[in-house]
């Protein structure tokens, strides 16, 4: 059995990420494939599903009949208000057909920043997974402003699978998998595996539908999140019943992207590395780069520099003494603090702070990239 058909056998909680063209037929929703999506998560009973949606603006334009786009943020936002409810009871009002329940979940990348807000919404997601609900996220875009977005839902998507420590992820492409040039203007050959992402970008396209805000580059880099933190990803066409082909069936269509590491991250290390904010900056001696390398915690000894203002348990930066950051983590003492105790060694900093010495950073609150 190849390693594919292993990943898929085994996968329990799949997200699929479905995005605005998927949704789109002859101008409106395509009811339809909402309605084969309904019926093949039905079927495959023995497993969990999160549905990233996009389509908000889409149904928007539809259900105010709008012959264009919006193009200002106000625009959008006052859109995708409308489109939120109308697609969601879309969802509702086709999936209550075979008794299965959803809900919607509307995510922001500025909340999930936040360590508090992005555990209650991992804690939430579980919850309607346990419910036997299956959440409809999408993007909180009456809210999100250029600034603080995901950029598009291929991202979310990946983020999404990250939070919830998805066995694999799909994202449903009209292109249908990744090509080695553009299907519909070159003799272009799918390929079926990717282990390389890098080198698969050099083939991507960054075209944008009409409806939506990404391309076959977005999925791959999308692809890259979630691979990183051992989910696999698989780039599949709209078709008839191809979550049963693809996970019943176990036809190998489209393009599958191997994940990059065996052992998934803990669901902190992830937050740290993907979306975390960084107060402040901590520059690190070669003793100290190399220890937390081989995967030690952060002492003051190895501190040589201390930049920016921060409170205790703030994300700082981590970077060696050529200024290139290494890693992120949650730091044990304030700016003040740290500052008296650079480069001392951890017998000294009771006499200097008045208080028992700790790591600056725990090796558990730490991420070190590679």
């Amino acid at each position: 059995m190849t390693e594919r058909k292993q990943i898929v056998k085994k996968a329990k909680k799949i997200v699929v990420k479905i995005g605005s063209q998927l949704l789109e037929k002859a101008g409106d929703i395509d009811i339809e494939f909402i309605e084969n999506l309904s019926n093949q998560i039905n079927h495959l009973k023995n497993r969990e599903f999160l549905i990233v949606s996009s389509g908000a603006i889409l149904a928007g334009i539809k259900k105010l009949k709008l012959k264009r786009k919006p193009q200002t943020i106000s625009e959008k936002q006052a859109v995708s208000a409308v489109g939120q409810a109308y697609l969601m009871q879309i969802y509702d009002k086709i999936f209550s057909k075979n008794n299965l329940n959803v809900g919607q979940v509307l995510l922001t990348l500025e909340g999930l920043r936040d360590r508090k807000r992005y555990n209650y919404a991992r804690q939430t997601l579980e919850k309607l997974l346990e419910l036997d609900v299956i959440p409809i996220i999408n993007e909180n875009d009456t809210v999100a402003v250029e600034e603080i977005v995901f950029g598009d839902n291929d991202f979310l998507a990946a983020h999404v699978s990250v939070l919830v420590d998805a066995d694999l992820l799909i994202i449903l492409s009209t292109a249908g998998g990744v090509y080695t040039g553009d299907p519909l203007k070159e003799k272009a050959k799918l390929i079926p595996h990717i282990t390389d992402i890098e080198q698969a970008l050099a083939y991507a396209k960054s075209t944008k539908s009409k409806y939506g805000s990404g391309g076959m580059r977005s999925k791959l880099e999308a692809a890259k999140i979630a691979t990183s933190h051992g989910i696999p990803v698989i780039i599949a066409p709209k078709k008839e019943n191809i979550l049963q082909d693809i996970l019943e069936n176990q036809k190998e269509i489209g393009t599958f992207i191997h994940p990059q590491i065996e052992k998934k991250v803990s669901s902190k290390k992830s937050w740290l590395a993907l979306l975390s904010y960084a107060r402040g900056r901590i520059i690190v001696d070669k003793g100290a780069e190399k220890a937390l390398k081989s995967g030690k915690s952060l002492l003051p000894a190895g501190v040589k520099t201390v930049e920016g203002i921060f409170s205790k348990k703030d994300v700082v930066a981590i970077l060696n003494e050529e200024e290139e950051l290494i890693g992120k983590g949650i730091v044990n003492y304030n700016y003040k603090e740290l500052k008296k105790i650079a480069g001392k060694k951890t017998k000294e900093i009771e006499s200097i702070l008045g208080k028992k010495a700790q790591e600056v950073i725990h090796r558990d609150n730490l991420v070190i990239f590679s």
